[in-house]
């Protein structure tokens, strides 16, 4: 049924400020293209799309208010540039949701560029898309362009303008901005970091995607520049949005910057006004350590021209050239960082290496190349089609994939276009700040000038989380956006122990720092040069400190840096990164040098093969899972291969000839998978005629932990994954960004299943060690040892600080603190109280 614009319930539609044309009231659940169409933009809250159509610009509103919904109900079939035709599917919706959530299912379809439109003729009644004619639309013969010396001049810019409001500019905000904005003859521009958008134009304003949070500036260039600016501003603080359930009641959209008074003096920021708490922006703690420097902005162009060719068979030998030159590069920097003790690390570029050869990348770019494109447009467009292609993947560690192949396509894409400039110089002091660090990226960064690191995406357990562990940077991951608009060379104090960045200290806060980090800085010395005494405390408890590695040449490092043995070994590296299953005895000869590097007396602990539906392998095939954290992984997904299963154990076996060596079962769960997976261990040692070797359990699973006492009758050992027990006690996926924050390994809930095990295995005699991350978090160090955690397993930097953390302890107190800690509400008053008991350690 099509309803008059003057008759919808909406002050901006019915005085078409989005633009004119009907609503439709719908009586299916699918929104259809009323006429073929190229899709210009699917708003990011799923309740409104735009299309083009032969130089009209078409918006289509599923229902009024629904942008509060934040896509609930809301399911796009399409998405941008894509081509529809008319009464195709664009969009499903659930009516009873929207009818109940929000103001109206009425369905505003509006041209948005006026400007181009000589008369519109609207339907009545019912009309079927793709069948009826709901308008009819008669453009101009022409527009006259707008006069060049209006836009002469100075381009002049507001101050930033921060939206607070979580919906941001969609439909009628943008709407009406733009019905102001073309009150004037000066070029006015919407500003979102590097990227703007033409104020005049709603669809142009909506494609920013301008959220709430986000900050924004208005730039203007032409004769009344300030008037419009002065215009502007007030409506972009106080009467942006008007709420379809109000009907012309004013509701902020962006809250102004406070400004200074006598009485409430405000913090001189270069965040350019942008509110900031105390002049400090949040993240989340990802590696430990103070750093003192200035911002460096890293960020991506990946701009191609969209060129003919003159000659294809020479821009293919172009591409061939520079894919070429790429493994090169790749060859050098997987040499580079297992050179420097970063085995594990390497085998990223190995992978990386494997990725430009695959065949559906290249016949692709092949593809455009013909079709007359140049390389670097057909190289561009290829990577970015199979990137986008893995980043819409259910499975979260195949969409992470997206990120190494744009890692890839920009390096051969930049030595096409002559972008192959090498490192960014940086200064002495630079403190890294981007949306996210590719490895090449991470790899490529001057250690000596680098600081710190600070990500807008990622969280603790990210890969620029484990490289900055790894290379002992300071990092936080999940920082606050507006990170990415604080100016290149001001000043700021990263703190990865807390996660916080300090912008523009002053200079007393700079001394402090200063301080704090000499006194980190003697603390690490210290910790270096007694790395090779014992982690015993101060009333003489002993603790084993071992570190974890992922790659057999890392064993020699764990000794070198006091480690009394390897409490994780992931054997992952041997499997991942190939085309093929490693044989038995490349297997054991791998875990034989980790097993000779640490020598008769260290304890090498080897993880069987962890991965499964989110962790894959490229030679196994593998059933997708719609929740795979939860599917066939660890003991799950090796029960299964027995063969596979066999050989590893075969292999470590073998392995324990040459030195002292343990087995430890992955993601237990049952007795039943335990018993299984033991039997076939005393079946192969029976068989190879190798004497008993220790056999012990990752305690992951809450189900471990509450059955600790059980498994300690048959276990030798129990180790406590740390960073999957906090997913799993949590409901908390630990790899998405938004919940990083919340997804605390100090959380009592999490200490009480450690506690438990702990219990549990004393009543068999049994040690208990964790290895996940919580093991080198200096505040939780005293709440381990005090449930009575027996080993602590590291990254192999943290060693010597870890050592050196225990033996200032008294287990005495830290048991009193561990008891303390489990009637905690939460992690952060776990780390408060461990702070006022113990201090923050190093």
């Amino acid at each position: 049924m099509v309803i008059a614009l003057d008759d919808v319930a909406d002050e901006p539609f019915r005085q078409r400020l989005v633009g004119d044309g009907v609503a439709v009231d719908p009586l299916s659940d699918t929104l259809l293209a009323p006429c073929d169409a190229r899709v210009l933009q699917v708003h990011r809250a799923k309740h409104a799309l735009t299309l083009e159509a032969r130089g009209i610009e078409i918006i289509l509103h599923v229902g009024l208010d629904t942008v509060k919904l934040n896509g609930a109900g809301l399911t796009p079939l399409v998405s941008a540039g894509d081509v529809v035709r008319a009464g195709q599917p664009l969009l499903r919706f659930d009516a009873d949701l929207i009818a109940q959530r929000a103001v109206s299912l009425m369905t505003p379809v509006v041209v948005a560029n006026m400007a181009s439109v000589a008369s519109i003729e609207t339907a009545s009644g019912m009309v079927e898309a793709g069948r009826t004619v709901l308008m009819r639309v008669q453009l101009m013969a022409s527009v006259a362009p707008r006069a060049e010396s209006t836009h002469a001049g100075p381009v002049v810019r507001s101050r930033p303008l921060l939206v607070s409001d979580p919906t941001g500019l969609h439909a009628r905000p943008a709407a009406s901005l733009a019905a102001k904005a073309k009150q004037f003859v000066a070029d006015l521009r919407l500003e979102k970091g590097t990227r703007e958008a033409n104020l005049r134009s709603v669809v142009s304003i909506m494609a920013l995607e301008v959220g709430g949070g986000d900050s924004v500036t208005i730039a203007a260039r032409g004769a009344d520049a300030e008037a419009a600016i002065a215009a502007l501003t007030p409506l972009l603080e106080s009467s942006l949005h008007v709420s379809a359930a109000t009907a012309g009641a004013v509701a902020p959209r962006v809250a102004p910057v406070p400004s200074a008074t006598a009485s409430t003096p405000a913090p001189i920021s270069p965040l350019r006004g942008l509110p900031v708490r105390d002049g400090t922006l949040v993240g989340v703690p990802a590696a430990p350590g103070l750093a003192l420097g200035q911002v460096v902005h890293l960020r991506y162009d990946d701009a191609v021209a969209k060129e003919r060719a003159a000659d294809s068979n020479a821009e293919r030998r172009e591409l061939d050239a520079a894919i070429a030159a790429a493994h090169v590069q790749l060859e050098a920097l997987r040499t580079r960082l297992t050179t420097e003790g970063h085995g594990e690390r390497a085998t990223i570029f190995a992978a990386h290496q494997e990725l430009l050869e695959d065949p559906e990348l290249l016949d692709l770019a092949a593809a455009e190349i013909q079709a007359g494109w140049t390389a670097a447009w057909a190289w561009n467009s290829s990577f970015s089609v199979q990137a986008e292609r893995l980043r819409a993947l259910k499975n979260p560690v195949l969409a992470a994939r997206a990120t190494d192949l744009r890692d890839v396509g920009r390096r051969v894409l930049h030595l096409l276009d002559g972008r192959d400039e090498g490192p960014r110089p940086l200064p002495e002091d630079a403190i890294v700040i981007a949306e996210d660090l590719t490895p090449s990226d991470t790899a490529a960064l001057d250690r000596n000038k680098v600081r710190g690191l600070c990500t807008t995406m990622g969280s603790s357990t990210s890969h620029v989380a484990i490289l900055a562990r790894g290379l002992g940077l300071p990092a936080i991951a999940g920082i606050d956006a507006r990170a990415m608009d604080i100016p290149e060379g001001t000043r700021v104090v990263l703190d990865g122990d807390h996660g916080t960045l300090l912008v523009a200290p002053t200079e007393a806060q700079e001394t402090e720092v200063v301080a704090r980090r000499a006194q980190q800085g003697e603390r690490r010395a210290s910790a270096l040069a007694s790395a090779g005494e014992p982690a015993t405390t101060r009333d003489g408890a002993r603790v084993e400190v071992a570190g974890n590695i992922g790659d057999v040449h890392e064993a020699a490092t764990v000794v070198a840096m006091g480690g009394e043995g390897v409490g994780l070994l992931r054997s992952e590296f041997v499997f991942q990164d190939r085309a093929t299953e490693p044989t038995e005895d490349e297997q054991s000869e791998l875990y034989s040098v980790a097993a000779r590097a640490l020598g008769p007396d260290r304890l090498l602990i080897i993880r069987t093969l962890d991965v499964g539906g989110d962790k894959p392998l490229t030679y196994i095939p593998m059933e997708s899972e719609s929740n795979p954290f939860l599917g066939e992984r660890g003991i799950r997904f090796t029960a299964t291969r027995p063969a596979l299963f066999r050989a590893q154990v075969r292999a470590i076996l073998r392995a324990s000839l040459e030195g002292k060596v343990a087995i430890m079962f992955p993601m237990i769960a049952t007795m039943a998978e335990w018993r299984a997976a033991k039997q076939v261990v005393e079946a192969e040692r029976s068989a190879l005629g190798v004497p008993p070797i220790p056999v012990g359990i990752m305690v992951e699973t809450a189900a471990a932990a509450v059955m600790a006492e059980q498994f300690a009758r048959e276990a030798d050992f129990l180790s406590v994954g740390t960073n999957d027990l906090t997913q799993y006690t949590l409901a908390m996926d630990r790899t998405n960004p938004r919940l990083a924050p919340q997804v605390d390994a100090l959380h009592p809930a999490v200490l009480g299943l450690i506690g438990m095990t702990v219990q549990g295995a004393r009543a068999h005699g049994r040690w208990v060690g964790v290895c996940g991350a919580l093991a080198g978090d200096v505040a939780a160090i005293p709440v381990l040892i005090g449930l009575g955690v027996h080993e602590l397993s590291v990254d192999v930097p943290l060693l010597p600080l870890v050592k050196a953390r225990v033996r200032d302890l008294f287990m005495e107190q830290c048991r009193a603190t561990a008891q303390l800690a489990l009637t905690c509400v939460d992690g952060a008053e776990v780390r408060a109280l461990v702070a006022s008991r113990h201090g923050e350690g190093a």
